[in-house]
């Protein structure tokens, strides 16, 4: 299928964000789960990740802060992981550990540079739409030299909410310039960036990239959701008609 532009997510899809919660945990870990060897800190990222109580959900859809979602989480990680609990003063310093840590972490996947190029010069418009603030993720985007080439358009912050609410995907298009028919939306969750994409009207694209999944995923769930899968950006293009 031809598009006209496409839109992508940013954590996870262009930016290694599980690696870099990886290096974030581990940070804090030594200094809050001394007795926590250093072999089990992946554990830390797949609770992180998986976030069961569905907090980042939450505040994406509007419903609850950024701070008072990640403070929760921390304290839910300190539950399972026999660290202390955090108050308000104490996640303050917790989260300036992790969020310096978190930023000294983040690298672009070795797939994405390739590809960029290649969509920019087929006449291609380029975007990203992420269920993350606008600010953060502009100084990602340029921390990693991805800013001048996938502006950022949308976050959950411009309209209050974020994915899988067609809106947002409504307006990342308005913003690209392209009509949602003719506009590529690739991200790496199936749920909220391939069939939300889909069933906003645009072209969803699932990127399944090799290693753990946030969450587990079955063969008949990716079967019903009916959605363009890719492991890699590298095979974009040949899906674009490109």
């Amino acid at each position: 299928m031809r598009v006209d532009g496409v839109l992508f997510d940013i954590d996870d899809t262009l930016v290694d964000t599980r690696g870099a919660f990886g290096h974030a945990l581990s940070v804090v870990a030594c200094e809050y789960l001394p007795d926590l060897p250093p072999e089990r800190h992946p554990e830390l990222v797949t609770v992180w990740r998986a976030d069961v109580g569905g907090h980042y959900a939450a505040y994406t859809r509007g419903e609850v802060g950024f701070v008072e979602q990640r403070m929760t989480r921390a304290n839910e990680l300190h539950a399972q992981f026999g660290g202390p609990v955090l108050d308000a003063e104490g996640f303050a310093v917790w989260d300036e550990a992790f969020q310096t840590a978190f930023a000294g972490g983040w690298t672009v996947h070795a797939d994405v540079d390739a590809v960029l190029d290649k969509l920019l010069a087929a006449g291609l418009v380029v975007g990203a739409l992420s269920n993350a603030s606008v600010e953060l993720q502009t100084i990602k985007l340029e921390r990693v030299s991805l800013l001048e080439r996938v502006p950022m358009l949308v976050g959950v912050d411009t309209l209050g909410f974020g994915k899988p609410d067609p809106r947002v995907f409504a307006e990342a298009c308005r913003r690209l310039g392209t009509a949602p028919e003719r506009t590529a939306y690739v991200g790496d969750e199936l749920d909220v960036d391939a069939v939300a994409a889909r069933e906003a009207g645009l072209l969803g694209i699932w990127v399944d990239r090799p290693g753990a999944r946030r969450l587990p995923l079955t063969d008949a769930e990716i079967a019903r959701a009916d959605v363009v899968a890719i492991d890699g950006l590298d095979q974009l293009p040949a899906v674009l008609g490109l």
